[in-house]
């Protein structure tokens, strides 16, 4: 695989992005940065009142996303491979989904200065799947917290991210569909993935692999 400074790989919740960003960090001996989502600790309350949590739990994403790119920074991104299993930018596409519009302007405003900072990356591979596969991953992957979550919900989340990166220009994108590939457990759908994100070129891509 060709050397890439910097891997940002997105997705909806479930769809396999730290599995992705772990097993290309490892395909390219790179530094792996995960983000640490199972440590915020308004996530679980804000699954059973997402009225009254949304804005702490943003705030903490946003605020812990920030601290861990910018020691990324410190320690020059671009010197060794960097494989990250989340997009900074999108931070904001949480933010818009749950926030009122008295917080979201507030959320904005640090936003802003925060995201002013950031290093983009080199490829973004935005990896989807249809609900039913959603829901089926969360289901198998068994997380406390995560029964809350609604198939209504999911929804919501997949259209937003479709419609953020249906719009997304800040880096080359690679669009992966894994509705009907495995490649956690299938050695040769994730050569198949491993083969796309090595070939992708500038602009946005797809990859809609179909099993026959």
């Amino acid at each position: 695989m060709r050397r890439r400074g910097y891997i940002a790989v997105e997705g909806p919740i479930g769809v396999g992005k730290t599995s992705l960003a772990e097993k290309l960090a490892r395909e390219i001996n790179a530094r792996l940065v995960l983000e640490d989502a199972d440590n915020n600790p308004f996530l679980p309350r804000f699954y059973q009142d997402p009225d009254k949590y949304a804005f702490p739990a943003q705030l903490y994403f946003l605020l812990t996303r920030y601290n861990q790119q910018r020691d990324l920074l410190q320690q020059d991104l671009f010197a060794q491979a960097t494989v990250a299993d989340y997009l900074f930018a999108k931070d904001r596409i949480f933010a818009a989904m749950n926030l009122l519009p008295d917080e979201l302007k507030l959320y904005d405003g640090v936003y802003k200065l925060l995201d002013a900072e950031m290093a983009k990356p080199e490829l973004v591979v935005y990896v989807r799947a249809n609900i039913e596969v959603l829901a089926e991953r969360l289901r198998k992957r068994n997380r406390d917290f995560e029964r809350y979550i609604s198939y209504e919900y999911l929804e919501r989340v997949s259209a937003a991210y479709r419609d953020f990166f249906f719009y997304y220009d800040e880096a080359p994108l690679l669009v992966v569909d894994t509705s009907e590939i495995d490649f956690v457990a299938n050695p040769e759908d994730l050569a198949d993935l491993v083969r796309e994100i090595d070939n992708a070129g500038p602009g946005t891509q797809y990859f809609v692999p179909r099993k026959g």
